[in-house]
């Protein structure tokens, strides 16, 4: 399945910083405090999402906001910009990855 394909970001620094655990296409997953919803993703997978239109791998842009590229949706259905939200303990995220 391409959701369990390797990490494109890996933590070298601020290993310290406490805990948050979230889920990432209904699989567990942990993100660290002041982590954006980007670096959340991306410590576990090799891209955020896919395009909608190319389908196409997607990792993020501008990573300020401006782009649109980083799109994701809670599994409730909210939209949101992974560059600029804030992971938040118990937040459920879906990238459409599970269905690749």
């Amino acid at each position: 399945m391409a959701a369990t394909s390797a990490a494109l970001m890996h933590r070298v620094a601020e290993t310290h910083r406490a805990p948050v655990p979230f889920t990432l296409d209904g699989e567990p997953a942990t993100a660290l405090q002041g982590d954006t919803v980007l670096t959340a993703i991306l410590t576990h997978r090799a891209r955020l999402r896919r395009n909608e239109f190319s389908h196409e791998p997607r990792a993020g842009f501008c990573l300020m906001g401006a782009c649109q590229d980083c799109w994701v949706q809670t599994a409730a259905g909210e939209r949101l910009r992974a560059c600029s939200t804030f992971v938040v303990a118990g937040m459920a995220l879906t990238t459409g990855e599970d269905a690749a």
